[in-house]
C-alpha cells in the first residue's frame, strides 16, 4: 500500500487494501471524511504501475478544481482534463473528466473507440456516485457502471445513503468482484444548536446528552395582526451576532432563496465580520482580481465583501463565485448566504453551518428537507485539521416544531433511487453494437431494474392484501353447497322474471285502460313469465336467508378480482418499465426510418451522437435544413430557444425576436407537433423545449454587445444568463464533433462559439 505522511483511518486504510487486491470498491462515508485519499491510493498504483487512471465527476467545476489540485500534486505533465468545452492533455496517466465525458467515451462515439479510449487504464474513480439520485443526470452513472470494461477497477465514491449495500451488490453482479466500505465516522465531529428567536443573545445545544430534545427551546408562534400573519422581523442578524461572538465562524448560512441570500448578505455587513489588516487583504485580493476580469469592475456586491460576507447562488456570474470561493477558502470571508447548491461537492469547508428552514419551496410547493440533504448541508461545517468540532445551527421559524428538527437530525439518510432512463441516444448507440437481445440484457442490469423489487414493494404489499380479501370471501359457505355460479345462474332467472313481470303489468294495465281483450301475444308472454316463476322457485336459493349476504360478496370479490388483475399489469408494467421505455422510443425510431432492422442508418448514428433534453428533436431540427443559411448570432439565437426549459409564467421577455429566427422558429414548431404525436402515440415523455426568453439577449451578445447592455434587458441573475448561454455553446460544440453535419452549419457553429465564448462566459464554474 502506498505510505501517506499521516496515519490513515480504518475505512481508508480498509479500501485501499481492496484497492490493492484488485477489487472494486464502494466508499460510503460522510462529506469531509476524507475520500479523496482512497483516490490517491489508486492514483499512486497507476503512476507506479505505469498505467492509467481516470478521475470523474458530476460538474465541470469540480473537474476543473480536481485538475488544478492534481496537476499541483503530481506535474502538470502527469494530468489532463476532458470536460463538454475542454480537452487538454488526453492521454496523459490521469485524466480528470466529467461523468459524461467518461460515458459518452464508453459509447465509443465521437471521442474513437472504446478501446483505444480506455487503453491502460486501470482504474476509474466515480466521485459523488450518489448524483446517481440526480432526476435529470443519474443515468449517466448508471450506463458508466454497466459499459465500464470489467477489467477496470471502479472506485465509487459516495456521501452516506441507506442503501450502500445494495450499490455494492449491484456493480458486483454487472462489473466485477467489488466490496463496501461504509462508515460513519466524521473526523471532526457535528454538534447541533437551535436559534429560539424569544432568546436572541445565544443559540441553545439542540440535544441533550442522552439524544432527548433540550426542552429549553420554545416553538416559534406565528404573529397576527388584526387576523392576518405577520413577517417577524429577520433573525438573520441576530444569529451572525451569535456565531461571532462564540468565535464559531466562518460560516456557510443555507437559505432557499436567491433574493433572501442577498437580502442577508446586506443586512449582515452591518455588522463588519473582519478586522482591518483582513479588510486591506481583501481589498488587494479583489483588486487584483478585478483586473484580470474587469467586467467584474462594477459589481455591487464588492463593497460586502470588504465586510467579511458574501452570496453565492447560481443567478451569480461563474467567475464572481470564483472569487468568493478563493477569498471564503482563505478565511477572509466570514458569511457565505448559499443556496443547497453550494453543498454538492464544492471545496468550501467551514467552522459552522447554518440551516435557515428545515422546508423548501419547489415547483409543487414547500416539502421538508430529506435526510440526505440535510445531511449533505450540515457536512460542510467542520474543517479536517482545523477545527476539533463542526457547528450546525438550526434557525427556528413558525412552520416548523423543534421536534421536526430534532427528528431530521437524528435521522439516517435516504436510500439511492435509480433514475435510469433510456434515451433515443442510448437506444440507437446500443443497437449499434449489440442485437435487441443483448440490448435487453444491458437495460436489465440496469441499478433500477435490480432495486425494481424495492420500488413495487408497495404494490407487492397491496397484492398481498387484496389476495387476503379474496381468500376470505372465498371463505363463505353456504349451508345448501352451492356454488358462486349457482347462485349466479337463480339471480339471472330472478332479473329476468322481476323485469318481464314489469312488463307485463305495464301491458295489463294498457289494455284495460283501453277496454281491450289482451292479444294472444300478450297472453303467451304471461304463461312464459309464470314458466320463468317456477323455475325460479325451483332454485333452493329462492327461500334461503342468506341470499343478500351472498350476493353482496360475490359483487366484492368481483371488485378485488378486477383490482388484481389492474394490479399484476402494473407490476408488470413497473418490472419491465425500462425496457418498455427502450421498445417505445426504438418504435419512435422505427417509424421515422432511422432504425432498420434494428440497426441505425446515417441518420440514427447523428442521433447517438447527440447530447439534448431530446436528442430525437433536435436531429429532426438539423435534418430539416432550418438551422442552414443563419447568421452565428441568428443560429445561436434559435439554439438558444430549443436549450432554454420552460420557466415560470410570470417570465415574459419584452425583446423582439429577429424576423429570420421567429420565421425558423416557427418552421421548428412544426418539427416539435410532428413529434410530440409520435411520442404520445408510443408513450414517450422525453421534453422538447421552443422558448425564447433568452434568444434575443444571446444574439445581441454573439453580435458584440457589452455585457452591462445584456443584464440590464431582463430581470434576471446574470449566472442564469450565463448557464443558458453555456447551453448553447454545448450543442453547437457537438454540430462541431459530429460527423455527417452539413459543413455551412459546422462553419457557422464553430463562428458562433467563437463569438459566444468570451468573458464572463468562459469562466467554468
Amino acid at each position: 500500500m502506498y505510505e501517506f505522511p499521516f496515519e490513515l483511518d480504518d475505512f481508508q486504510k480498509e479500501a485501499c487494501e481492496h484497492i490493492s487486491n484488485g477489487k472494486s470498491v464502494v466508499v460510503c462515508a460522510p462529506t469531509g471524511a476524507g475520500k479523496t485519499v482512497i483516490a490517491q491510493h489508486a492514483i499512486h498504483c497507476a503512476l507506479r504501475d505505469g498505467k492509467r487512471v481516470f478521475y470523474t465527476t458530476p460538474l465541470k467545476a469540480l473537474s476543473n478544481q480536481k485538475f488544478s489540485d492534481f496537476s499541483e500534486q503530481y506535474g502538470a505533465d502527469k494530468v489532463g482534463l476532458l470536460t463538454g468545452d475542454t480537452s487538454f492533455n488526453r492521454n496523459a496517466q490521469i485524466v480528470v473528466m466529467t461523468t459524461e465525458v467518461f460515458r459518452n467515451m464508453l459509447y465509443g462515439t465521437n471521442f474513437g473507440s472504446v478501446t483505444d479510449n480506455m487503453k491502460e487504464v486501470r482504474y476509474v474513480i466515480l466521485d459523488e456516485v450518489h448524483y446517481m439520485n440526480d432526476e435529470q443526470r443519474g443515468t449517466v452513472w448508471e450506463e458508466s457502471i454497466i459499459y465500464c470494461p470489467t477489467n477496470v477497477q471502479i472506485i465509487a465514491l459516495s456521501a452516506t445513503v441507506a442503501n450502500a449495500d445494495k450499490l455494492t451488490e449491484w456493480i458486483n453482479t454487472v462489473h466485477s468482484k467489488t466490496e463496501l466500505v461504509n462508515t460513519d465516522f466524521r473526523p471532526v465531529p457535528l454538534r447541533f444548536f437551535y436559534f429560539d428567536s424569544s432568546q436572541p443573545n445565544t443559540i441553545l445545544p439542540l440535544l441533550t446528552p442522552s439524544g432527548a430534545l433540550n426542552n429549553k427551546i420554545k416553538p416559534e408562534k406565528k404573529q397576527f395582526r388584526r387576523g392576518k400573519p405577520v413577517q417577524k422581523r429577520s433573525t438573520v442578524k441576530d444569529v451572525v451576532r451569535v456565531l461571532h461572538e462564540k468565535d464559531m465562524l466562518p460560516a456557510i448560512y443555507f437559505t432557499f432563496s436567491r433574493k433572501k441570500c442577498d437580502e442577508q448578505m446586506e443586512k449582515c455587513a452591518e455588522l463588519c465580520l473582519v478586522t482591518p489588516s483582513e479588510q486591506a487583504e481583501i481589498r488587494q485580493i479583489v483588486d487584483e482580481y478585478i483586473a484580470e476580469n474587469p467586467y467584474l469592475y462594477k459589481n455591487k456586491h464588492i463593497e460586502y465583501l470588504l465586510q467579511g460576507v458574501a452570496s453565492h447562488h447560481a443567478g451569480l456570474l461563474p467567475g464572481w463565485k470564483v472569487l468568493v470561493e478563493k477569498l471564503f477558502q482563505k478565511g477572509l470571508i466570514k458569511v457565505v448566504f448559499a443556496t443547497e447548491t453550494l453543498a454538492a461537492g464544492i471545496n468550501m469547508p467551514a467552522r459552522s453551518t447554518v440551516i435557515s428552514s428545515i422546508s423548501k419551496r419547489t415547483d409543487s410547493g414547500h416539502r421538508m428537507l430529506t435526510p440526505s440533504e440535510f445531511l449533505q448541508m450540515s457536512g460542510r461545517a467542520g474543517r479536517r485539521g482545523m477545527d476539533e468540532i463542526g457547528y450546525v445551527t438550526i434557525v427556528g421559524t413558525a412552520f416548523q416544531t423543534p421536534e421536526e428538527v430534532a427528528e431530521l437530525v437524528l435521522s439516517d439518510a435516504n436510500p439511492l433511487e435509480s433514475k435510469f432512463s433510456p434515451s433515443y441516444s442510448m437506444v440507437l448507440n446500443l443497437l449499434q453494437r449489440f442485437t435487441l437481445e443483448e440490448a435487453k440484457e444491458l437495460v436489465l442490469k440496469s441499478f433500477g431494474y435490480f432495486s425494481s423489487n424495492s420500488r413495487i414493494e408497495p404494490l407487492l404489499k397491496l397484492q398481498k392484501e387484496i389476495e387476503t380479501k379474496i381468500d376470505e370471501c372465498n371463505q363463505f359457505v353456504c349451508y345448501a353447497h352451492k356454488t358462486n355460479k349457482d347462485l349466479l345462474d337463480y339471480n339471472k332467472v330472478r332479473e329476468i322474471y322481476v323485469q318481464n313481470r314489469r312488463v307485463f303489468k305495464t301491458i295489463q294495465k294498457q289494455e284495460k285502460k283501453k277496454n281491450r281483450p289482451l292479444t294472444d301475444e300478450a297472453k303467451e308472454f304471461g304463461r312464459q313469465n309464470k314458466i320463468m316463476l317456477d323455475k325460479m322457485h325451483s332454485y333452493e336459493c329462492d327461500t334461503c336467508k342468506l341470499f343478500k349476504k351472498h350476493m353482496k360478496n360475490i359483487d366484492v370479490l368481483n371488485r378485488y378480482e378486477s383490482k388484481q388483475k389492474q394490479l399484476e399489469k402494473e407490476i408488470l408494467k413497473q418490472k419491465d418499465i425500462f425496457w418498455n421505455k427502450f421498445l417505445s422510443h426504438r418504435a419512435v425510431l422505427t417509424e421515422y426510418g432511422y432504425l432498420k432492422d434494428d440497426y441505425p442508418n446515417e441518420h440514427g448514428v447523428i442521433i447517438s451522437q447527440l447530447r439534448s433534453e431530446n436528442e430525437l428533436f433536435l436531429a429532426k431540427v438539423i435534418f430539416s435544413g432550418v438551422l442552414e443559411g443563419l447568421t452565428p448570432a441568428e443560429l445561436a439565437s434559435v439554439i438558444c430557444a430549443l436549450t432554454t426549459e420552460d420557466m415560470r409564467a410570470d417570465l415574459y421577455s419584452q425583446l423582439p425576436l429577429s424576423p429570420n429566427v421567429r420565421k425558423r422558429l416557427n418552421k421548428i414548431k412544426d418539427i416539435k407537433r410532428d413529434l410530440d404525436k409520435k411520442q404520445k402515440n408510443y408513450d414517450v415523455e422525453d421534453p422538447m423545449y421552443i422558448n425564447a426568453f433568452y434568444s434575443p439577449l444571446i444574439e445581441m451578445w454573439t453580435n458584440g454587445a457589452e455585457w452591462e447592455s445584456i443584464v440590464d434587458e431582463v430581470d434576471m441573475g446574470e449566472g442564469d444568463i450565463v448557464r443558458s448561454f453555456k447551453r448553447v455553446i454545448d450543442v453547437l460544440r457537438q454540430f462541431c464533433t459530429i460527423a455527417n453535419i452539413p459543413e455551412e452549419l459546422v462553419f457557422t457553429a464553430r463562428e458562433a462559439i467563437e463569438m459566444i465564448n468570451r468573458s464572463p462566459i468562459d469562466i467554468d464554474n
